[in-house]
Formats: structure tokens, C-alpha cells, sequence
């Protein structure tokens, strides 16, 4: 489950960086849902690992997060939230 979601957390890193794109902003309304199961996806993994496999399930909710803090706020900044 932890690389699961570490892969997941950079292909939603990715799809962010191309939201940031002029009229590519868009995208953050697709990414964010898909940074939201990313994240579940790395707790169930936090909470299924041993205490020395959490490592990557960790870096896989801090991109998530990342993600979605990140594309929120651009959604926020760029009038996408009305």
C-alpha cells in the first residue's frame, strides 16, 4: 500500500505542476479527488504497516497532501471557487 500511494502521490505532483499551465487550470478540479483517494490509500497503509515499513506509505500522504493543499489553493487564487 505504501509505494501504491507513493506512486499515486507523484502522478498527482505531476498532473498539479500541469494544472499550473494557463488554461490548464482546470485539471486541479480532476486532481484533487485523485490526491484525496491517494491520501487514503497511504493511511490504510500506515495503519496496515509494521512500524518499519511506514516509510514510504509517510511520503506518499505528505505528496497527496501536498497536492491537494497546493491545487486548493490555486483553485482559491485563481477564482475556480466561486
Amino acid at each position: 500500500m505504501g509505494l501504491i500511494s507513493l506512486i499515486w502521490g507523484i502522478l498527482a505532483l505531476l498532473w498539479m505542476l500541469l494544472a499550473f499551465i494557463p488554461l490548464l487550470g482546470w485539471g486541479n478540479w480532476f486532481m484533487i479527488p485523485f490526491a484525496v483517494v491517494g491520501a487514503i490509500i497511504a493511511a490504510l497503509g500506515l495503519i496496515i504497516a509494521g512500524p518499519g515499513g511506514r516509510s514510504r506509505a509517510k511520503a506518499g500522504l505528505l505528496l497527496n497532501l501536498t497536492a491537494i493543499v497546493v491545487g486548493a489553493a490555486r483553485l482559491l487564487l485563481g477564482g475556480g471557487v466561486l
